[in-house]
């Protein structure tokens, strides 16, 4: 018996966006293969497309989304290796009961802090991240938390400018 053939029947669990989803490990089409992404899972299996993935190389940053309240690039993490986290996507943001977005996804709409929005939702993740943890960056710790992610339309400065204004109101309230 192959390694994937004990796996068939194992399942491990996490929470995305505060609902815990179960996956069985294997191959067929409803599964999770032992080597799927978490990018791939959150994507494929749960359809949430906010995490996107471009360099698939955890270079650009566009996959990121939080892992026990960390920003993680979910390309290069294997989904069994997530099990029992608390993973949060851009979907995950905001209030679902009264529809709110989040302050900081306000704020990068009236900084127009993006362009193309390919990148935003992984931008936001970090800077979310960055907010929890210092809600009262400088700007240049705002830079350092967003060196990881890349942006091919160069809307940084609107970006910088959007995740400040939020700092400036207390961070994450």
């Amino acid at each position: 018996m192959t390694t994937t053939q004990n796996l068939s029947y194992a399942t491990i669990t996490l929470t995305v966006n505060g609902e815990n989803h179960s996956f069985i490990l294997g191959e067929g089409s409803h599964e999770v293969t032992p080597s799927h992404t978490l990018a791939h899972t959150l994507r494929e299996r749960l359809g949430l497309t906010g995490t996107k993935v471009s360099c698939d190389d955890g270079a650009c940053g566009c996959c990121t989304v939080q892992m026990d309240g960390k920003a993680v690039n979910s390309c290069l993490l294997l989904t069994v290796e997530c099990e029992g986290k608390e993973i949060t996507t851009i979907e995950g943001l905001g209030d679902p009961v009264t529809g709110t977005i989040d302050p900081l996804q306000k704020s990068f709409i009236d900084h127009t802090a993006f362009q193309c929005g390919f990148c935003t939702p992984g931008i936001i993740m970090s800077a979310k991240s960055l907010l929890t943890e210092n809600p009262a960056p400088t700007r240049d710790e705002v830079k350092e938390s967003l060196a990881g992610n890349f942006c091919r339309c160069n809307s940084h400065y609107h970006v910088l400018d959007a995740v400040m204004a939020v700092a400036r109101k207390g961070g994450n309230k």
